[in-house]
């Protein structure tokens, strides 16, 4: 039976390895050591102790002459800087160094967040600066309310933008924030029963969610700043709001909202919409859905429908909202580990496929990748490393753009029936992944052309992160075990130590080898055989897998 009832046992490795790659982009040797022996709930209150991120705004280096700098915090118009396409790729480049520097649940839960409340940055979402404002808004709320995002996110301005509400007045309707507001961020459709009619809601919701969001504008100056978060919003045209009564349908009790008239009282408005909205146990479904396919795996059967996500769905109704109680009941559960049943490694462990961006991160983390300082060399980090060699090359290759999906609902993997996860991984996409490593270890981009700036040295991983290495057996083991979701068997780590050790030669020829270079420090033998054998497994099926 699936269950809810929490691990209480210390974690060993294989537990371990699980929690910290489910919670967290910075994945390393070190953090394991750190997290083995704690209990899920102990490893999950460190994963979420405050922290303070490394970078506090992103920096555009170019033009090299005169850079634009810290442009997201300048008293010039965001509208009035060159190149704003490209400083949208650097403030993913921002949020993702933070990730990296971070070994917190935070990060995990704010891209959460951005797959609920997508908005794509470079498919009209507005000035970069705006968009730097919509990330800090999720990390603001990573651990926070779900009704409380939902009504922040409408009063963003990158999203007012992306989805047209700032064009949405009362006298000239626009549903398009309305309708994904129920479709794709709360609600969700459920099945259709008749034309316009679904069982969640119906068209005429729609109209009237449309009336409540009437007014709502797009700041470009960004001089309205939010008093609870510190950050810029939109603001609201109480001349363009449609002032009158709301009333829905059946679907949500003929429930009657009272238009108001001031700004201040327009808010009330949305509130009582948006507790109205978030009062149907089908909206609570909804995230606890989104979080099981996010955090656990992509399909489940009906015994987890109705013993995992149902009281999952009434624990974050009884909490007004708060996502952090609910995530934790959920990541220290008996089900998370798979230890609910009498086969613990048959569900979920090892069940989801690395998006673009985990792959990237725990390749970075775990090898210790060294690349630029965006602190110190800013240039080389945020235009050679990041933006050219990541973000228009890596993510694209491989099947995404950062913060850019293609579709208002998304990322495919998230949403997409029936494949979800399996999206991450097709002919389309191999080269990016498969080929990130191999620029990783020569320095060049090997999935076009250009030097990337950084260096994977696996020589100095396995000397620093392998305590068995001259024995080729124990080296391939060790290494599996920090990579890989489960432990490989002998046939696994015979044709791994082909890389290492010719198949007519015994294992000392491998011994010899590295050995001496522990007293030469002459590493020309060693290092080829362990470049080929560092990108063999990491482009295995294993490791695409966590």
């Amino acid at each position: 039976m699936a269950s809810l009832n929490p691990l209480n046992s210390s974690l060993d490795l294989r537990k371990t390895k699980h929690l910290l790659r489910r919670t967290t982009f910075n994945y390393s040797k070190n953090q394991l050591d750190h997290f083995i022996g704690m209990t899920p709930a102990n490893m999950l209150d460190t994963l979420t102790m405050p922290t303070t991120d490394t970078l506090t705004e992103p920096y555009d280096p170019l033009p090299t002459e005169s850079p634009d700098g810290f442009w997201t915090s300048s008293t010039a118009a965001p509208d009035s800087f060159d190149n704003d396409r490209r400083k949208r790729g650097l403030v993913a480049g921002w949020w993702w160094h933070n990730a990296m520097s971070e070994t917190s649940l935070k990060h995990k839960l704010s891209f959460f967040l951005h797959t609920c409340f997508n908005v794509a940055k470079d498919d009209g979402a507005g000035p970069s600066a705006c968009y730097y404002d919509y990330l800090r808004l999720l990390d603001f709320y990573a651990y926070g309310n779900l009704k409380t995002v939902a009504k922040k996110i409408t009063m963003d301005n990158a999203m007012l933008v992306y989805l047209d509400n700032t064009r949405n007045n009362k006298s000239n309707p626009n549903e398009n924030y309305a309708r994904e507001f129920f479709e794709l961020f709360t609600i969700l459709e459920g099945e259709q029963i008749g034309e316009g009619n679904y069982t969640n809601y119906t068209e005429e919701d729609i109209q009237q969610a449309t009336r409540v969001f009437s007014g709502y504008k797009f700041d470009e100056t960004r001089r309205y700043i939010d008093p609870d978060t510190g950050i810029p919003t939109g603001y609201i045209n109480f001349e363009l709001h449609d002032t009158e009564s709301k009333t829905f349908t059946e679907a949500f009790n003929n429930t009657t909202i009272i238009g108001k008239a001031t700004p201040t009282e327009i808010l009330d408005e949305l509130g009582e919409f948006v507790d109205m909205l978030f009062a149907q146990p089908e909206t609570a479904k909804a995230y606890c859905r989104k979080l099981y396919r996010y955090f656990v795996k992509s399909t489940w059967n009906e015994e987890v429908e109705n013993d995992i996500i149902t009281p999952l769905a009434e624990q974050l109704i009884a909490a007004d909202y708060e996502i952090l109680p609910v995530v934790k009941t959920l990541l220290s559960s008996q089900h998370f580990f798979d230890s609910d049943d009498s086969n613990s490694n048959d569900e979920i462990i090892g069940s989801i496929i690395k998006s673009p961006l985990q792959l990237l991160s725990e390749t970075c983390s775990m090898f210790q990748v060294e690349y630029p300082d965006p602190t110190t060399n800013s240039l080389t980090y945020y235009n050679e490393f990041f933006y050219k060699f990541l973000h228009n090359t890596y993510f694209i290759f491989s099947g995404t753009t950062l913060f850019s999906p293609e579709e208002v609902a998304g990322y495919p993997a998230y949403y997409q029936e029936p494949h979800y996860d399996r999206n991450w991984f097709s002919s389309n996409t191999i080269i990016g992944r498969y080929r990130l490593i191999e620029s990783l270890i020569s320095g060049d981009n090997m999935i076009s052309n250009g030097a990337i700036y950084a260096s994977l040295d696996t020589v100095l991983f396995v000397k620093n992160n392998i305590p068995n290495a001259s024995d080729p057996n124990l080296l391939i083991t060790e290494m599996a075990d920090l990579l890989y979701p489960e432990s490989i068997d002998t046939d696994r780590t015979n044709y791994f130590k082909s890389y290492l050790v010719d198949e007519e030669f015994p294992d000392y020829y491998w011994s010899g080898a590295w050995n001496k270079y522990l007293s030469s420090n002459d590493s020309t033998t060693v290092k080829t055989r362990l470049d080929a054998l560092v990108t063999a497994m990491v482009n295995a099926a294993e490791f695409q897998l966590m």
